[in-house]
């Protein structure tokens, strides 16, 4: 018999962003092993939903026959918790959650504690919560009293991809990351104009629509630290393999990560990496192939670029051990194939 399965994510499944690549590939993913998915696009601006986009996602939860498996992206889940409460004994409710939403960077202290309640409430009424990381995992154990016997780690997938020379003169320095404050591009900003006596270019590959003022104050610091000539804003791409073919370095100090998708990318193109001790970035980045600084210390960033930028035989360890690390990666169909198991048992 083929399982059925209704997959809530809210906006738009083509924003290119790590979360919605992950449902993209996931969705797919679960289809190709003969599940049959039903794509349930909820309205409206998670996770600060409107009233009417609220009462809109109740309402197609509410249509759903008896006794359906629905697996609803964090996003929108964290916040749905009312309609999870009302639902959770007719419905196999699965959270998908990609990090806690009370841990992005921005929120007061009163909208991090209300998100928090929200996602505790929610998390209460899902049968099972799928996680991007262990260390998401022992988040929600320690933090929203999950138990550890509903909660199933399915790590996101890579694809193989060719190893990048690693042979740019000056050395081609690779952002992915939206522009929004967790990914801490204010930091690197601050970290290279330490460098500026250094040879290198940068390229900084994500979208700027999500936090317009933020962008704008980026781009103003860029211009302040004069590095205009140096940083180039690269916007959105549907396809990173050019990318990172042609990059030498891949940095990211991001504030928080619930996983790190593209860390993981990077390492399947053999880039030594840089990124912080945040979040579960440290199970991603093997210190064969990368370094770890803490979050929000620009000091400790750009002497680790510099170490990097002014030692060609580190450079050469750490992609060698990139290479190795991208043999180890996970592919997609093993991200399916543990949500899959999961939904075959939940409907038994």
């Amino acid at each position: 018999m083929i399982s059925a399965l209704w997959f809530a994510v809210p906006g738009d499944l083509a924003t290119l962003t790590g979360g919605y690549a992950y449902d993209r590939r996931l969705l797919a993913g679960l289809c190709a092993r003969g599940l049959a998915v039903t794509h349930l696009a909820l309205p409206g601006s998670y996770p600060q939903p409107s009233e009417q986009d609220l009462a809109s996602a109740d309402a197609m939860l509410a249509a759903l026959p008896d006794g359906a498996t629905v697996l609803i992206d964090g996003l929108a889940y964290g916040v749905l918790d009312a309609s999870a409460t009302r639902q959770r004994e007719r419905l196999r409710l699965i959270a998908l959650c990609h990090h806690p939403l009370a841990l992005e960077s921005g929120l007061s202290d009163a909208q991090a504690t209300h998100l928090a309640a929200s996602e505790r409430a929610a998390l209460a009424a899902a049968r099972a919560v799928v996680v991007t990381s262990p260390h998401t995992a022992a988040l929600l154990r320690r933090h929203y009293d999950v138990a550890p016997e509903r909660i199933v780690v399915a790590l996101p997938g890579t694809d193989p991809r060719p190893f990048a020379p690693c042979a740019g003169n000056p050395p081609l320095l690779l952002t992915v990351a939206t522009l929004t404050r967790r990914k801490a591009h204010d930091v690197l900003i601050t970290a290279l104009a330490q460098l500026r006596e250094l040879p290198w270019q940068a390229r900084w590959v994500g979208g700027d629509r999500f936090d317009p003022a933020w962008s704008k104050a980026l781009r103003d610091q860029v211009a302040a630290a004069g590095l205009g000539e140096r940083i180039t804003f690269v916007g959105e791409r549907d396809d990173l393999a050019t990318e990172y073919q042609q990059a030498d370095l891949f940095v990211l100090p991001s504030r928080f990560e619930g996983y790190g998708m593209v860390f993981s990318e990077a390492l399947a193109a053999g880039l030594p990496l840089v990124g912080t001790t945040a979040g579960a970035l440290p199970e991603v980045i093997p210190d064969t192939a990368g370094i770890l600084v803490p979050p929000d210390d620009s000091a400790a960033l750009a002497q680790a670029l510099s170490h990097l930028l002014t030692t060609p035989a580190l450079r050469r360890r750490l992609q060698q051990g990139a290479r190795t690390a991208a043999a180890q990666l996970p592919r997609w169909d093993d991200t399916a194939a543990r949500v899959a198991a999961l939904v075959e048992t939940l409907q038994r």
